[in-house]
């Protein structure tokens, strides 16, 4: 690993996309789509139009996303009890996937290393990926709409 704030950058963003691929793969899936998939879970039923500026993708790409997740059993398309004529995508409570074990050893982990930080530390790693949060997010929201 280098020393370069650039080359960091990129190593972390590597590491991440590749760690995400890793779970995806273990539930049939990509890496978008997991990262859809827990999106749904978190905020619950949602219209299929909300999920594309949350992931940084065209109306299109997520429909091909939801398509794929419901054909693998996760997810369902249901009607919008509140707008008969809108459609909501639900995950199935029955195929959660159960991924506390891998988070769990996750977090022990980056627990183990993040107890060495003081309160200043800590409080400019939080600052550092909170603003890399956004930009990332912004870029995102660039690029999706460019396409």
């Amino acid at each position: 690993m280098g020393g370069n704030p650039t080359d960091l950058g990129w190593e972390l963003s590597t590491a991440v996309v590749l760690f995400h691929e890793a779970i995806a793969r273990r539930l049939g899936l990509n890496a978008a789509e997991h990262k859809a998939l827990g999106m749904i879970i978190r905020s619950g039923p949602l219209p299929t139009g909300a999920l594309a500026p949350l992931l940084g993708v065209g109306a299109s790409a997520v429909t091909g996303i939801v398509d794929r997740l419901e054909r693998a059993g996760y997810v369902r398309r249901e009607p919008d009890p509140a707008d008969r004529r809108r459609v909501l995508v639900a995950a199935d409570p029955t195929r959660t996937p159960d991924l506390t074990g891998i988070f769990a050893d996750l977090g022990r982990e980056m627990g183990a290393f993040m107890g060495r930080y003081d309160e200043r530390e800590m409080a400019a790693v939080v600052d550092y990926i909170t603003n890399t949060i956004r930009v990332l997010k912004t870029q995102t929201a660039r690029l999706a709409e460019e396409d």
